[in-house]
């Protein structure tokens, strides 16, 4: 073996201090060995440009521009490599196999927050569950070829699915979210339920129940438990087994307080059913004084519809000439070009009613009432029209649609979904009885046998006291106890309304003791005050709203009270008073 030279020895420690150089700035040595062109490593991410007749040598990572000169030192340069960011991060990326990312802005209750995106085919899965669901998309969508053109245009890694595994995905949200719900009842001490049947166009009936409850943070909320089909027929006993079933299955059989229906008398045999039930198990709230609660809508639209046959052929005749018009194009051209010529100021279109929805008849009625005067001219351009209203016949139609507005008014303060109603619906039922009351001192004969009509039906489901109706006054600041003693003597008979003002008093009791009984909290007694109203003087406020009633009448009872009689004996908040101060500030 022969012995190294001076001049190998120089050559070899040129090449131990180029590897030195090279671990330095990170660059693999066996890889800068390769290049033949240049001695530094530094070439290796560095080109040589022109710029502006300068040499420059340009770095590879960030485009910055240094200086060169042709046998120069290269010192700056790797001091460069070692500082330039984008270099550092493409180093950790290749040490931690890791990739760009992409960045996505996230809204979060209503506020943008800059993140890392990163697609997640589950989340893409139950965001299409999701949107399926709540917009009724048919499942077979997901196979169209321009749905799935247009999912991989958002994303290409987005993979199509077949509309049966759409299915199974909608069933493993549904049993996902029902698990979820039964966790959250089990929390819940009362539900209240409301239940409806309907026939479909394809001769099919189905039952849907939704439960009412107050959640941990006194929030009102509302979850649909069962949308069935059932089997026909529709008794009383096999509504209520339907809804056994479903209390059962949701483990809320023991929590129920309240059931709100429409009055068919199959649901009149279903609460029985369901009351017996409950009160076998000794789970009947409240002693079942409020159990069944009446729906106030429902009671409306049956009054309404006895009232409406009165005048049956006046809305017959407007209804037909509203088809007669509406069947037509042309027809209906020349009636808009009347309108026109008349200038009149109305900007509603005829409107064709639905026979069994009042409401819709009556914006039939107020929009042909807008229009009378140019159904008489169209008559004269058009010989085959012959269902023209007469004079009178406006007339009946024009005092019918004041009484609709009314009640038209009423519903749409009942069937609220942004706010309680419960508290309200006491008022509103006075403001209908008071209407009636009214109108059967009119002397026109068709006015009289309509409130005839609507007073029995009236009385038939309102006779007895509504106790939720009632109490849910009470426990509204404005009205409390007075509105009871206010109402009461002007909807129920001389000699029977006190016994409704003491039931309502007794039922408030009853649930204040209920409700403490749960945290056995009871430790004071309740006084026996007692509201007592004098009818001659109640009948005599006719010409007072209930609002200067409170400000002229303060009953303060004294005598031992719990909170329950400390809250009705103090004075209610005044609307009069409080828009009074709104105007001043």
């Amino acid at each position: 073996m022969s012995r190294p030279t001076k001049a190998n020895i120089v050559i070899d420690m040129e090449d131990v201090d180029k590897d030195d150089e090279m671990d330095e700035i990170g660059i693999d040595a066996t890889e800068a060995k390769t290049s033949k062109k240049k001695r530094s490593v530094v070439w290796k991410e560095f080109e040589i440009i022109t710029n502006s007749g300068d040499m420059k040598a340009r770095c590879n990572h960030c485009k910055h521009n240094l200086a060169y000169k042709k046998g120069g030192a290269t010192t700056h340069l790797k001091r460069h490599l070692k500082l330039c960011t984008p270099r550092k991060a493409t180093l950790v990326g290749k040490d931690k196999g890791l990739k760009q990312r992409l960045l996505s802005f996230d809204i979060t209750e209503g506020d943008e927050m800059l993140s890392i995106f990163k697609y997640d085919k589950g989340k893409v899965r139950e965001e299409l569950v999701k949107m399926f669901v709540v917009h009724e998309y048919p499942f077979r969508m997901v196979e169209h070829e321009l749905f799935t053109k247009f999912c991989r245009s958002l994303n290409p890694k987005c993979e199509p699915i077949k509309r049966q595994t759409l299915k199974l995905d909608c069933m493993k949200m549904y049993i996902s979210e029902k698990e979820s719900l039964k966790l959250a009842l089990a929390g819940i001490n009362k539900i209240s339920l409301t239940s409806d049947l309907w026939t479909s166009n394809q001769s099919i009936g189905y039952m849907c129940l939704t439960g009412h409850f107050m959640d941990s943070e006194w929030k009102l909320q509302k979850r649909i438990l069962n949308f069935c089909p059932l089997e026909p027929p529709h008794t009383g006993l096999a509504i209520a087994d339907n809804i056994s079933e479903c209390l059962i299955d949701w483990g809320i059989e023991d929590k129920i307080s309240t059931i709100t229906l429409d009055n068919a008398s199959s649901n009149d045999l279903a609460v029985i059913v369901l009351k017996e039930n409950f009160e076998a198990k000794e789970k009947l709230h409240f002693g079942g004084k409020i159990f069944h609660v009446r729906c106030c809508a429902h009671i409306l639209n049956l009054m309404v519809q006895d009232g409406l046959t009165e005048i049956q052929d006046v809305i017959e005749n407007i209804r037909e000439s509203v088809k007669y018009l509406k069947l037509s194009p042309s027809r209906l051209y020349k009636f808009n070009e009347i309108v026109k010529s008349l200038k009149l100021s109305t900007s509603k279109r005829l409107i064709l009613d639905v026979p069994t929805r009042w409401n819709s008849t009556y914006a039939m009625l107020e929009c042909a009432l807008e229009n009378k005067s140019v159904f008489s001219r169209y008559k004269e351009r058009d010989y085959n029209y012959k269902w023209l209203p007469s004079n009178e016949d406006w007339k009946r139609a024009a005092e019918v649609s004041k009484f609709l507005e009314v009640i038209n008014d009423v519903t749409k303060v009942l069937s609220g979904r942004k706010y309680p109603t419960s508290n309200l619906f006491l008022r509103q039922i006075w403001k209908v009885r008071k209407m009636l009351n009214d109108m059967s001192t009119d002397n026109r004969d068709f006015v009289k046998h309509m409130t005839l009509k609507m007073k029995e039906k009236f009385d038939k489901y309102w006779g007895e006291c509504n106790l939720v109706m009632a109490i849910g006054a009470v426990l509204d600041p404005r009205y409390k106890m007075k509105l009871i003693l206010y109402s009461f003597p002007k909807i129920y008979p001389i000699d029977d309304f006190q016994r409704h003002i003491d039931d309502v008093r007794e039922s408030l009791e009853f649930l204040y003791k209920e409700y403490l009984s749960v945290d056995g909290q009871i430790n004071s007694s309740m006084s026996s005050a007692t509201y007592d109203c004098n009818p001659s003087q109640a009948k005599n406020q006719k010409t007072y709203d209930f609002d200067e009633w409170v400000i002229t009448n303060f009953d303060i009872i004294p005598g031992n009270k719990s909170e329950i009689d400390v809250y009705l004996d103090e004075g209610v908040i005044s609307l009069v008073m409080r828009n009074m101060r709104i105007l001043m500030l």
